[in-house]
């Protein structure tokens, strides 16, 4: 079966490449090559459909994952939050204390 020439451009992420097969010249297929090309692309579009629902449920488990883990920390009184001195920040916002030192800015790791 006659092909189309193949153009490639960059994707999102630098190490991807997307490359896109334009059609052929269709006046110079025949109603089967048609057929088969239909036949073909429909069974990739399949493909593509299905690797898309996977991801898009593996990505629904992994945010389902960090939601459980954010009311976990917050019914333990901790949370994204939980290390923020309110007092301290009004204060600086307010600017009557000194900014913070490298020792706040880096919290120990947990």
């Amino acid at each position: 079966m006659p092909r189309g020439m193949v153009y490639c451009v960059a994707a999102a992420s630098p190490n991807l490449e997307r490359c896109v097969e334009a059609l052929p010249d269709l006046g110079t297929l025949s109603d089967q090559e048609l057929r088969d090309l239909i036949r073909e692309l429909m069974h990739e579009e399949h493909e593509v459909s299905y690797r898309r629902r996977i991801l898009h449920g593996k990505i629904d488990i992994l945010r389902a994952e960090l939601q459980a883990r954010l009311q976990k920390q917050v019914g333990e009184g901790e949370g994204p939050l939980a290390e923020i001195d309110v007092d301290r920040l009004a204060a600086i916002l307010a600017s009557k204390a000194p900014p913070p030192t490298e020792e706040e800015l880096d919290p120990p790791a947990r």
